[in-house]
């Protein structure tokens, strides 16, 4: 009997069987997307700001500071623009007003007469915030796509994670949050549809950069999305990635990760975010180049203090505090508060422990940033002990946090305690050993079904390059890099040769793939496939993740 295609058995091993769901899931045009009007609270808020539209007030759009954010804003400011608002914006400074909704920056919004604000990407979490709003006369509602803690801000809140929420998917970005009070504004207005096409690119970029599941509705939004963008006209865009050296049509979700989304979260990182908004927001293709070059220079500063950031934690931590503790829990003196959130991103990946480093910010308060493995959910984690910070926000991956110098030993042991516990009762929670999703078929590895994985693009969290097992015989083992990294080759079942690369686990590998080309036994290479060249010549090579015997 012919077994299905690898691709199917792919898509069956994480949970997409049904014909229909398949072929939701491989089509160019996908339909997944639901009623915007499903989201909680979602009426009243339209109603509020289609009101303030004819009253002629002024609207001020509040965002995050970093991509999510800033593509919120400028997607949300140009739908209210085209239904006729009087609409302004405000994203706040990192390092002047902190993170969320902040009373000196709403009187500044007032002072400016504005009448209503709308927060994008923050604000469920602000309930003193809202509350100063309303004491000096500003009207407010909040979208956001945050956990909100048990007491609301007093307000209208649009957040698919609020209890008792019946939207059908509960994590979309911020940005996709805006997008929906976007569409419920086009609908409810009769506006054209092709004033939410034209923000699709926004909507792309924001929902990758911010990795939220690329499953579900964000898989529409960002295969839209990056079809948007690979035929923009946005200026900002255009000269960004003429700039950077990106060709369009060439965007995959791998440029905007590793490339378009860092240079627009640069500018919030060391400088101010309001600029990565203007750049959006241009239709001037020189003044887009010059923002552009003001944006890559924020980039080359983050990337250096990134480095000198990294070195010093290196300094200060040991693998054997981390066998330990299973937690990292770090507070070096100088750090850049605009970058401990990348380093600690980078050391949870290496490390696979929830990792937490904060900064002095005067008058004995740390600043902090948290990020987690996928099985721990670190919003929860910190909001167990609520009372030792002074703010929290976030998601199970990554947190914000104010704290008080002197409760960081406090927090230390109660993660201490909760690690240990959560240990005892699962020992494999922070196992990260990859299994492989499928056994390959040595017929099946073939340029064909690399081709055929490009089907499952765009890659993100929860939808992540495939990782598959092939079994192969190993031979001409040897160091690459400078002796940092593996290669060897291996013999399949049906005699085709196949190329392996190891940049992870060479120390550990090396000695079991010595033993098994010794015997000439078959191992299990679990890695992601994908197709080089060398000389005009192309050939298969698995990125090699973990070895079994």
């Amino acid at each position: 009997m012919q077994h299905k295609s690898a691709i199917e058995r792919i898509l069956n091993a994480r949970g997409i069987s049904a014909a229909d769901e398949v072929a939701e899931f491989l089509s160019e045009k996908p339909q997944k997307t639901y009623n915007p009007f499903l989201l909680p609270n979602m009426e009243e808020g339209v109603d509020l700001i289609l009101s303030a539209i004819d009253d002629e007030r002024k609207i001020c759009i509040y965002g995050d500071y970093d991509s999510d954010g800033v593509t919120s804003v400028a997607l949300l400011r140009d739908v209210l623009k085209e239904i006729g608002a009087d609409v302004t914006y405000y994203i706040p400074s990192r390092f002047d007003d902190g993170y969320g909704l902040n009373s000196a920056a709403l009187d500044k919004i007032k002072a400016a007469g504005v009448s209503l604000v709308i927060t994008v990407d923050c604000g469920c979490t602000s309930v003193n915030e809202v509350e100063h709003a309303k004491s000096i006369g500003l009207e407010i509602m909040v979208t956001d796509h945050h956990t909100p803690k048990e007491n609301l801000p007093d307000c209208i809140v649009i957040d698919p994670l609020l209890e008792g929420s019946e939207y059908p998917f509960k994590y979309l970005a911020g940005v996709g949050v805006a997008f929906k009070l976007a569409q419920a504004l086009v609908e409810s207005t009769g506006a054209a549809k092709e004033i939410l096409t034209k923000n699709l690119d926004l909507l792309g970029i924001g929902t990758i950069v911010d990795i939220v599941p690329l499953v579900d509705e964000n898989r529409t939004f960002a295969k839209y999305g990056l079809r948007a963008l690979n035929v923009t006209e946005r200026a900002g865009i255009k000269a960004l990635i003429d700039k950077l050296g990106i060709k369009q049509g060439e965007i995959t979700s791998r440029t905007i990760s590793y490339i378009i989304g860092p240079h627009i979260n640069a500018a919030g990182r060391v400088d101010n975010a309001t600029l990565a908004a203007r750049l959006l927001q241009t239709d001037d293709y020189e003044r887009a180049l010059e923002l552009t070059d003001e944006l890559i220079n924020c980039n080359m500063e983050r990337k250096k203090f990134q480095d000198e950031l990294q070195k010093v934690c290196y300094e200060n931590i040991d693998d054997e505090s981390i066998s330990r503790d299973r937690f990292i829990l770090l507070s070096p003196k100088e750090a850049h508060e605009g970058i401990i959130g990348i380093v600690a991103g980078k050391l949870k990946e290496e490390k696979n422990v929830p990792v937490l480093i904060t900064t002095p910010i005067g008058e004995g308060m740390h600043k902090g940033t948290g990020r987690s493995p996928s099985g721990i959910n670190l919003f929860q984690l910190l909001h167990s002990h609520a009372e030792l910070f002074t703010r929290l926000g976030g998601h199970s991956a990554a947190c914000g946090f104010s704290i008080a110098e002197e409760n960081l030993p406090l927090l230390r042991e109660a993660l201490r305690r909760d690690m240990e516990g959560m240990l005892k009762e699962n020992p494999n929670l922070l196992d990260s050993s990859p299994e492989a999703e499928i056994i390959m078929y040595p017929e099946e590895i073939t340029k064909d079904f690399i081709a055929q994985q490009k089907l499952l693009e765009p890659f993100g969290k929860d939808n992540e390059e495939p990782v598959v097992g092939v079994e192969l015989v190993p031979f001409d083992v040897a160091r690459m890099g400078e002796g940092k990294f593996l290669r060897f080759s291996g013999k399949l079942g049906n005699g085709n040769l196949i190329r392996c690369v190891d940049f992870r686990k060479a120390d550990e590998h090396e000695g079991k793939l010595s033993m098994a080309q010794e015997a000439s036994v078959r191992v299990t290479a679990v890695g992601n496939l994908d197709l080089q060249s060398w000389n005009d010549k192309e050939y298969i090579q698995l990125n090699l993740k973990a070895l079994k015997l």
